[in-house]
């Protein structure tokens, strides 16, 4: 055992360094876990805006919450994220000549800390950043802002340098990983190196480490109350954990089945759905009292009562409005004003009429 952890800590490019497939692979598994996350928010929040609207609305902090519980647990007791404890992978310090701890006995705090935060706050914050961008780009293209606006300047500045900024970022990250696969660099993202540390594959004795601590954790008998709470809350975390790792190895399957059902070879079953009648429209919510009534004259906007300019309508529900009345109120509250359906701006859709 002491000939294999020696041979381990003196060849970092050796049987211990996992290839760029299974590096590629744990950095896109958590990747599609936050859109299916989302689709189900989105689903709950047509359902019933008035219970479950706060979910959709505050989705990104929600999910960077429970992300950052998940990464913490993970990291503290594998030495790991999420997604490379998944893959069967570790992190150790980049420092020379320290020995190759197991994976329970966790990382040091400098490096946990780093990577905790470049594991949870990078993703929250470029993800911010692009619906900025998004709905600057909607604002400069329908002057939503008046001409004499001060940060008319600025935005379109912004505006002009991201797709730069992002290709550069993206460059960065491509360049990381072919030196990863040509073998001139020992990280596969610039993260990593970031954060201070390597991944390797986890060796037997990790394994048998982490097994061993499980059953000790789930046997061992606790006493005083913070104790109990702090055993709780591992639990939870843990039942949380293992319930998405088992959820993401069945989800592999319906994802190949809807990849085969959009398929062109089944477009024949497509078509005779979609060939169904028109369905009708939205049942009214009465969620606030202002909008309990609808215009009588269909060229009215629901909003500000008023004839329609640049008329545009909602995917979610069908209804037209004003562009502006509309903008705003979307921008705001995430839903639309007649019936409460959870709304984003990309479901505006401009209309354009013959006259026009």
């Amino acid at each position: 055992m002491a000939e294999v952890g020696a041979h381990l800590t003196a060849a970092p490019a050796g049987g211990d360094r996992p290839s760029v497939f299974e590096a590629v692979a744990q950095d896109s598994l958590m990747a599609a876990v936050k859109p299916a996350l989302q689709h189900l928010v989105k689903v709950l929040a047509e359902s019933n805006p008035a219970r479950y609207g706060f979910l959709w609305r505050w989705f990104d902090e929600i999910y960077v919450l429970l992300d950052l519980l998940l990464q913490q647990h993970y990291l503290a007791s594998c030495s790991a994220s999420f997604s490379e404890n998944f893959y069967s992978l570790k992190r150790i310090p980049m420092a020379e000549g320290t020995q190759q701890l197991l994976a329970t006995a966790g990382l040091p705090k400098r490096q946990h800390w780093k990577s905790l935060l470049l594991l949870v706050l990078i993703p929250y914050l470029k993800g911010k950043l692009e619906k900025l961008v998004s709905s600057l780009r909607e604002e400069d293209e329908y002057s939503i802002h008046p001409p004499s606006s001060s940060w008319k300047r600025f935005y379109r500045a912004f505006l002009a340098a991201y797709p730069f900024v992002n290709m550069t970022w993206e460059g960065w990250f491509l360049i990381q990983q072919l030196c990863y696969i040509l073998g001139r660099a020992q990280h596969h993202s610039p993260m990593l190196r970031l954060a201070g540390v390597r991944l390797v594959r986890l060796t037997a004795e990790d394994v048998q480490a982490l097994e061993k601590k499980l059953s000790g954790a789930t046997s061992s008998q606790t006493h005083s109350f913070t104790s109990r709470v702090q055993s709780a809350v591992r639990k939870a975390l843990g039942g949380v954990a293992f319930s998405l790792s088992t959820g993401l190895s069945v989800s592999v399957f319906f994802l190949q089945f809807l990849d085969w059902w959009y398929s062109s070879e089944n477009q024949e079953a497509i078509k005779s759905l979609t060939a169904l009648p028109t369905p009708p429209p939205p049942v009214h919510l009465d969620h606030e009292p202002s909008s309990a009534l609808l215009p009588r004259l269909q060229t009215v906007c629901p909003l500000c009562r008023k004839v329609r300019v640049n008329a545009t309508a909602l995917s979610t529900s069908g209804f037209v409005f004003c562009y502006r009345c509309v903008y705003g109120y979307v921008k705001t509250h995430q839903r639309c004003p007649v019936t409460g359906y959870a709304t984003e701006l990309q479901h505006l859709v401009k209309l354009y009429s013959p006259e026009s």
